[in-house]
């Protein structure tokens, strides 16, 4: 047997298994996985004596197709899997099918939703041999080294961190191990080679690329168990491992860089890197975007971030991690600590720089009520393109989940995933909970996912129409109508109080089924227009038009939808080209006005825009990552110049709009690998811790 390292020596088999949330065409990258097997390489002797593979499979994969492809061949000695809360029950199966192959195999189970439940995976699933508890790298190097020691799998007393079942049966809970200080000793999976970067055709593999440049939460919020890292300080990797590793994602044309970090833009170091990114960006032209979960009190290191990104033309979705406005709530959280009151001059600040700013609402927390959340969610929408809003789900090792009792919280586990779903507490009933799950689908798929992105303000000013009564009337409209395209959305939005299965499904049919931007069209006209003043009806005519001309172009290779549109080549970028979309109104210019809080100019003009859009948005229309969406949207011309900007080899600004101009001439004009033109523009986490 021959290790992917070379070694032909190797004769203990080991098999890393992760499962992404999303069903999509790109991959999750599986850095949970790379962390472990880079770091179990660096031990000599398991580099010798082990062959370590990764096995990254895609959301809503099945059982039996996972099976299949991990057991086909000979299984492996030792069985890790990456567990987390959608692939808990999925992976207990596996073990139970590995353990017919294999009975003297080692099945390991880590990740956030099973440390500190061993107790409860041993009583699920008795296949399962040992459970990692906290950080893992250091930990599975541990466990193999005793594997390769002839240690019984039922006496790991030696190995910290860990539960496993003694030969008696009872569950033996070693010592905790110690959080890693020194994070540099956790060799980088994507340096080392870990991980798989490229596919067949040598382009990157994933999504996104996943990094993390700290570790840890200095909070205790009741809901969450960052990695087990809550309540601790950050260690951060060095600034000299983020440069190489922002490098290489440069050269390989990573689009978007997604931190996985719990409070980015909290450190000093956090300046560095993102100086670091637009530095890479500038020389490569790649990465051009930054997601991550920001800083929950904004410091001035945060703001000296955002104004660093804005005039680098580095794109970002800002987070206001504010969860509820209600006080009542915000005491059950345990987040009373933080400065949540600032967060409306802050969004206006955003705002005022042209950033893109979105909010987090999570529903159904002890002290919230219907009243509350609603009066919450509109005076948000007032300063935020987009409210990303989440039910309250009981995870493990949470506050909450320890003071159910004390809150009157009454839920129930989901039926294909683990997590369990809040019903009725103290301050919601079941009638009320069943009510907002209603409204959070609506919520969840049209807003917070961007179908309609920029009707919101303009509904407000122009018509005084709130945005939760817009998707209210949306969701009356759909429970209604006899439009035969509704009945996809009314089926999916029927099992909202079920769980949160349906809801890709439904982003996935409005963005990719062209039945439903003609039902979205006759809901504007039967539900919304009547509503509206004679006077401003033409002007919110076109910002709707424009909501849904500016909507990803999806163009999947099997089955091409959609109007034909060429292919341009903006700095080692593809995008879709919209050329010369003419509108009734400057569309752009009146919502930026309202967005400032001054009166637009509602004059008519015959306003022509360009508008240009990512190619390769499949990914992402078909998940329910709001953030990465938002980066496929149509923009115009100057909006691609600030994206793409930076390099000695980009086109200055003048340049730019010169090729945008003779683009008619050029469309038509097929590059010599089959793609137009414009000018060819000289010069594109989880797991055991």
């Amino acid at each position: 047997m021959t290790s992917p390292d070379g070694n032909a020596n190797a004769t203990t088999k080991v098999f890393l298994v992760q499962q992404g949330v999303w069903e999509m065409p790109l991959e999750s990258m599986p850095l949970a996985s790379g962390y472990l097997k880079s770091t179990a390489l660096a031990d000599d002797r398991i580099r010798d004596a082990c062959d370590i593979s990764i096995h990254n499979f895609r959301g809503g994969t099945t059982n039996a197709t996972m099976a299949n492809a991990l057991f086909s061949d000979e299984p492996p000695d030792v069985l890790a899997f990456s567990v987390l809360g959608w692939n808990y029950r999925s992976f207990g199966s596996l073990a139970a099918t590995f353990k017919q192959l294999n009975p003297d195999g080692w099945v390991v189970f880590g990740g956030t939703h099973v440390a500190e439940q061993a107790d409860r995976v041993f009583r699920m699933f008795p296949e399962v041999d040992v459970v990692v508890n906290g950080e893992g790298e250091l930990t599975f190097r541990d466990l193999l080294n005793c594997y390769l020691d002839g240690v019984d799998k039922h006496a790991l007393h030696a190995v910290a961190g860990v539960s496993f079942r003694e030969t008696d049966g009872a569950t033996c809970h070693n010592v905790a191990r110690d959080r890693i200080e020194d994070l540099e000793i956790i060799p980088s999976p994507f340096l080392t080679g870990a991980l798989e970067m490229t596919d067949a055709d040598g382009n990157f593999r994933y999504d996104v690329a996943l990094m993390e440049t700290n570790r840890g939460c200095p909070y205790k919020c009741a809901f969450c168990y960052w990695g087990g890292a809550v309540g601790q300080k950050v260690r951060a990797f060095s600034p000299e491992r983020m440069r190489a590793e922002l490098e290489m994602f440069g050269r390989l044309k990573v689009h978007t860089v997604v931190a996985c970090d719990a409070n980015f833009g909290l450190l000093p170091g956090d300046v560095e890197f993102v100086e670091t990114l637009i530095e890479t960006r500038d020389r490569l032209g790649f990465p051009r975007a930054l997601e991550t979960s920001w800083a929950k009190n904004k410091s001035k290191t945060f703001f000296r971030i955002v104004k660093m990104m804005k005039e680098a033309g580095m794109r970002s979705s800002f987070t206001l991690a504010l969860q509820t406005l209600s006080d009542t709530a915000l005491d059950t959280m345990n987040r009373r600590n933080m400065k949540v009151n600032e967060w409306e001059d802050l969004a206006a600040w955003l705002d005022e720089e042209g950033l893109d700013c979105y909010a987090e609402l999570i529903w159904g927390a002890p002290g919230e009520t219907v009243q509350s959340f609603m009066e919450g969610y509109d005076r948000l929408s007032r300063r935020v393109s987009r409210i990303a809003v989440y039910p309250i789900l009981l995870l493990p090792n949470t506050d909450y989940m320890e003071k159910k009792e004390q809150y009157g919280i009454k839920a129930v586990r989901g039926d294909n995933d683990d997590f369990e779903y809040v019903l009725a507490h103290n301050t919601m009933t079941f009638a009320e909970n069943q009510q907002m799950q209603r409204f959070l689908f609506m919520a969840r798929v049209v807003a917070e996912n961007a179908v309609l992105r920029w009707i919101w303000p303009a509904l407000r000013h122009l018509a005084g129409i709130t945005q939760s009564q817009v998707l209210r009337h949306l969701d009356t409209w759909i429970s209604t109508t006899d439009d035969p395209a509704a009945a996809p959305l009314r089926g999916y939005a029927a099992t909202a109080v079920g769980g949160t299965g349906a809801f890709g499904a439904a982003i996935t049919y409005l963005y990719t089924d062209p039945d439903a931007e003609r039902m979205l069209h006759r809901w504007w006209d039967e539900a919304i227009r009547p509503l509206v003043p004679a006077e401003a009806a033409p002007v919110l005519d076109e910002v709707f038009r424009y909501d849904l001309l500016t909507q990803p172009v999806y163009r999947p290779a099997d089955h091409p939808v959609g109007e034909d549109l060429p292919v341009v080549l903006v700095r080692d970028e593809e995008y879709y080209l919209r050329s010369g979309v003419r509108l009734r109104y400057d569309v752009p210019a009146i919502v930026a006005a309202i967005r400032r809080g001054e009166e637009p100019d509602l004059s008519p003009v015959d306003f022509t825009v360009d508008l240009y859009y990512r190619t390769g948005s499949e990914s992402a229309v078909t998940s329910t990552n709001h953030e990465i969406v938002v980066h496929f949207m149509g923009m115009t011309a100057e909006e691609v110049h600030d994206n793409a900007r930076g390099s000695a080899e980009g086109l200055s600004e003048a340049e730019f709009e010169a090729t945008s101009a003779s683009r008619s001439a050029e469309a038509g004009s097929p590059a010599p690998d089959g793609r137009t033109t414009l000018g060819m523009l000289k010069a594109d986490k989880g797991g055991c811790s």
